[in-house]
This record gives C-alpha cells, sequence and structure tokens, in this order.
C-alpha cells in the first residue's frame, strides 16, 4: 500500500500485529536572518528555508480518527504549521521511551536528517523532500 495521505499511514498502523505509536514533530519554514534576497524571494514563494519544530507529539492509531480530528488539535495545541514528520514506534514501550524517541525525532528534523520519516503537508497529503 502507497502512502499518499496521513489517514493512508493511520489504516496501516492500526492493522499491525504489533502495538504502534505515531511519533509527529510539526515543523514551520522560516528565512535564516542572514539570508541573501535570492533565498528570500525563494522562500517567500514557497521555496527554501529552515524547518524549524514547534511541537511534537506521540499518539496510538487507536486515538485518532483521522488527519482532519490530528489538524484541528494541533492547530487548538500551538501555533500554525507547514509540515508535520512522522515516524512510528513499535510493540510495547514505556512513557520515557517515547519521550526519548520525539526528542530525537525533533533532532533529527532540526538537522534535515529526514531518512525515514514521513512527511505531511497541512492537508495531510504526502510530501516529497528532495
Amino acid at each position: 500500500m502507497n502512502i499518499e495521505h496521513f489517514d493512508d499511514l493511520l489504516a496501516m498502523a492500526r492493522k499491525q500485529r504489533e502495538p504502534q505509536h505515531l511519533l509527529m514533530v510539526f515543523t514551520t519554514a522560516e528565512c535564516e536572518p542572514d539570508a541573501t534576497p535570492e533565498q528570500r524571494a525563494a522562500h517567500a514563494s514557497g521555496e527554501g528555508g529552515v524547518l524549524r519544530p514547534l511541537m511534537c507529539v506521540d499518539k496510538d492509531p487507536a486515538e485518532l480518527k483521522d488527519f482532519q480530528s490530528l489538524a484541528a488539535e494541533a492547530r487548538q495545541a500551538g501555533p500554525a504549521w507547514q509540515l508535520m514528520f512522522t515516524a512510528a514506534l513499535a510493540g510495547r514501550t514505556t512513557a520515557s521511551e517515547i519521550k526519548r524517541m520525539l526528542e530525537l525525532l525533533v533532532k533529527r528534523v532540526e538537522t534535515g536528517e529526514f531518512g525515514g520519516l514521513l512527511p505531511f503537508n497541512v492537508d495531510g497529503e504526502a510530501v516529497l523532500i528532495g
């Protein structure tokens, strides 16, 4: 099954034999203070910039109805975001393990280490980062 939308990931996670936790980091794209005029123009047109984590959360797939519900919860919990990076954590896990993995996920996003992470836009559509 291809993951084209967050709801596809949610459906896949629910079908797994082992319990799943979805780890999510919500980000915004910002322009660096020392950006060149060309970089600022590219950012203004929706390209380039630096991703900054705004908030993170873990969810049991059974807790989520769909992407729209998650997006509404995110709008109430924090600032507007542009990309959400998602990873799945399988198996029985403790709260401290989940916290440690969320912290690692945030650091990976901050450093641009996106391998194995699934990015989604504000409409829940999967995004290719290149």
